[in-house]
């Protein structure tokens, strides 16, 4: 057998350096990306809305306080559409939460009477619970009033709203928000004027601004309560303007304005604030919205 020339034996030997190499090279992978190499995943981003959140705080007025639903003149808290524990309400912290939870981590700071000038006081009660959600249905109080020269400005209302806000981010920077459109009144005294004892019931100072004189249909009537009707819309634009600005908080849409509600979701004993059958529409409408994705 001939022996290797001492030429081919070096060129063998750098060929086999090179390659043990570029395999050493690979093995601990270098500097350099494979072909077969993955690009790592983007982290998912934190969803803005979150729709179960782990308790809730409610504030506003007498519908929040489920006034004269269960009784003349007194607030029954237990059908609230908020925070109530009726099963006849499933309310939306029952949905939300489930029972047992919303018994422990739902509060209702809502307040019969309540405008939006009182919003601010009661927000500042949620917050410091530090709640995933607030619930806010707010307005009605502020529209029906002795006349309409007395119904809060629209400025105002702008203004309560925004401080309301301010006091929560303050204490609960992060707590997300719901807000109810105002309902429609106008629709209330449509669909109540054709019901004699609801319109006695009217006489004795429920919305005057909209339901005193339900039968007259003159032309200071109908200016007066489309003058009540415009407020009211106008207060929902605000709402839906102010929170619109706050990345945690959810209009309804008008949800619970455009609802055509009947007598059945009206109380029977003062024919103006939601029955229990009303407060789990309510109930319904406020959980459709929260739970939705968009």
């Amino acid at each position: 057998m001939r022996k290797q020339r001492p030429r081919s034996r070096a060129v063998v030997a750098v060929l086999t350096a090179a390659l043990l190499g570029v395999a050493g090279c690979d093995a601990v992978g270098g500097d350099s990306v494979g072909p077969t190499q993955k690009a790592k995943p983007s982290p998912k981003p934190t969803p803005a809305w979150d729709s179960s959140p782990a308790s809730i705080a409610a504030v506003g007025d007498s519908i929040t306080r489920g006034f004269d639903a269960c009784g003349i003149l007194k607030d029954c808290p237990d059908v609230s559409w908020a925070t109530g524990a009726s099963t006849q309400v499933d309310s939306l912290a029952v949905r939300l939460l489930g029972r047992a939870k919303a018994a422990e981590r739902s509060w209702n700071y809502a307040v019969s009477g309540a405008r939006m000038a009182d919003l601010s006081g009661q927000m500042a009660q949620a917050a410091a619970r530090r709640p995933g959600l607030v619930t806010v249905m707010v307005g009605a109080n502020d529209a029906c009033r002795d006349s309409t020269a007395a119904m809060t400005s629209v400025s105002a209302f702008r203004s309560g709203f925004e401080d309301a806000l301010s006091v929560l981010r303050k204490q609960a920077p992060k707590a997300q928000v719901y807000v109810a459109s105002v309902p429609n009144l106008k629709r209330l005294w449509s669909a109540g004027r054709t019901n004699p004892l609801g319109k006695q019931v009217w006489k004795l100072g429920v919305c005057p601004s909209m339901l005193a004189d339900a039968d007259a249909l003159d032309a200071a009537a109908t200016e007066r309560r489309d003058t009540v009707q415009e407020r009211v819309e106008s207060y929902n634009s605000v709402l839906k303007e102010v929170c619109a600005k706050d990345e945690h908080c959810r209009y309804d849409g008008g949800a619970v304005y455009d609802y055509r509600f009947g007598t059945d979701q009206v109380s029977h004993w003062d024919w103006f604030h939601p029955s229990v059958n009303g407060q789990a529409r309510l109930a319904e409408i406020a959980y459709r919205k929260v739970r939705s994705v968009t």
